[in-house]
């Protein structure tokens, strides 16, 4: 089956646009349209009331007769012209019993109605209707002159009008039409400026999700949400790729420090074969390797674990007191070393961090410090200055350019290859600084010995 290709952004973005342009311009044009048409209508029927008003006046007040309305008058000033000069008005005129003296143009409709107002004898009296006459529509008025006399019909199309509002109807449509379109390709093109980045942002994820390269470049600008998320993606790729550089070079360096004991160890089993024809000494000496040999994998493997696990830590964050973990974790390690061990708090501190991984990387420091300085005399000191935590011994000291790789994963200087470890304790001790916003350190001790320790950055309070 043919997968069916999501609508992009961009597309849903210019229909939205358009669509909401589509309303507005529709309910725009209706409600104008509208009050246009009303306004013209309204202004039509007003306007042949006040004509017709107008006329009723006159037969009323001054008693015309037909002959006043006759198209005949040469000065142009009787009571017609009043009628017809401010408006396009028709004119024709009945006689007694509704006759036509004198036709309109064109036209007009003389029908019983018609008739009887001609015959009315009370001045004024009027009827209206509207009537079709050839293709036109008209309004048409008649009111009697009294007496018998006749009557006067008046008429104004309004067909003109209609096939106007017609036109501007059509108008309207049309540049709706037009409104639309042109806010579609609006929509469009802010849709592109809009969602470029966006469509760049989504084109490195899907390469990246299949090709696995984490080393493509991330289109990063402005300061907008798009530009965040493409700050937030590319820091997520460089912690991915760095995250996957640290779980290679672990393995690699695992690889090569598990190979010596396991060699070791091939050798030992080997010999095992010939036990019995070892010599007594022979055979202690043997024992005691496999166990020192196992003992020092089990460590290793242990340390592993721990720091492959170091960044999964489920322990959840909360306050922890710096000095009461301190206190904890030198507690601990006067069990297993035997050693004295001193906690002084120089300037008490609260942060957020994880409570066991402190006390694992407090622990580490201690036990570093006992293994190097295993015959001396002064006990091994813990100082908790603020978010600062060290740990001071009289051993032999680091030397200067061990100073910066004291940290690294199984490194091991010239005077610790001889001691028992898994090159991994320091390590530890850094991840769990760095996990917490610090970092960890290592300096002489003025008078002999080293000063190892770490700081807390994340979230610390005095």
């Amino acid at each position: 089956m043919r997968t069916r290709r999501p609508a992009s952004l961009r597309t849903a973005f210019a229909v939205a646009f358009a669509a909401g342009a589509a309303a507005v311009t529709v309910l725009v044009g209706f409600l104008s349209y509208d009050a246009a048409a009303r306004l013209v209508r309204v202004d039509e029927r007003s306007v042949f009331s006040e004509v017709v008003r107008d006329l009723r006046t006159q037969v009323q007040e001054k008693q015309f007769g037909p002959a006043d309305y006759a198209a005949s008058d040469p000065d142009h000033d009787g009571p017609r012209d009043d009628l017809t000069r401010p408006t396009r008005t028709d004119v024709q005129i009945l006689g007694a019993g509704g006759r036509i003296v004198e036709l309109g143009r064109p036209p007009l409709p003389a029908g019983a109605v018609e008739r009887r107002i001609a015959t009315d004898p009370r001045a004024g009296r009027h009827a209206q209707r509207e009537a079709e006459i050839g293709d036109d529509e008209y309004h048409v008025a008649t009111v009697a002159l009294g007496g018998g006399r006749g009557a006067v019909q008046v008429a104004q199309k309004f067909s003109e009008t209609e096939d106007l509002l017609s036109a501007l109807q059509q108008r309207t449509v049309l540049l709706a039409a037009v409104v639309i379109a042109l806010a579609g390709t609006v929509g469009w093109w802010l849709a592109r400026r809009i969602t470029g980045r966006l469509v760049r942002l989504t084109s490195v994820a899907e390469s990246v999700a299949e090709h696995g390269r984490l080393d493509v470049p991330v289109p990063v600008a402005g300061r907008d949400e798009v530009a965040r998320l493409g700050r937030a993606f590319d820091d997520m790729l460089g912690r991915l790729a760095s995250a996957v550089q640290d779980q290679q070079r672990l393995v690699q360096d695992a690889g090569h420090e598990l190979r010596t004991p396991l060699t070791s160890l091939r050798t030992n089993i080997s010999l095992l074969k010939r036990f019995d024809d070892l010599p007594p000494d022979a055979r202690e000496e043997l024992l005691a390797d496999l166990a020192g040999e196992a003992r020092e994998l089990s460590d290793l493997v242990n340390e592993l674990v721990g720091l492959a696990a170091g960044q999964r830590d489920d322990d959840p964050l909360s306050e922890v007191d710096l000095a009461e973990v301190a206190e904890k974790a030198a507690a601990s390690a006067r069990r297993r070393t035997g050693r004295e061990i001193t906690v002084r708090t120089l300037r008490p501190a609260v942060a957020w961090g994880r409570p066991a991984a402190l006390n694992r990387a407090i622990g580490n420091l201690l036990e570093n410090a006992a293994k190097f300085d295993a015959g001396g005399t002064e006990p091994i000191e813990v100082r908790v200055t603020g978010a600062r935590i060290e740990v001071l011994d009289r051993g032999p000291g680091i030397a200067e350019a061990d100073l910066t790789r004291v940290f690294d994963r199984f490194y091991r200087s010239a005077a610790a290859r001889g001691l028992p470890g898994s090159g991994l304790g320091l390590a530890i001790v850094r991840e769990i600084a760095t996990a917490h916003g610090g970092h960890a350190f290592a300096a002489a001790r003025p008078g002999g010995g080293a000063v190892l320790g770490f700081t807390v950055g994340r979230g610390y309070a005095h």
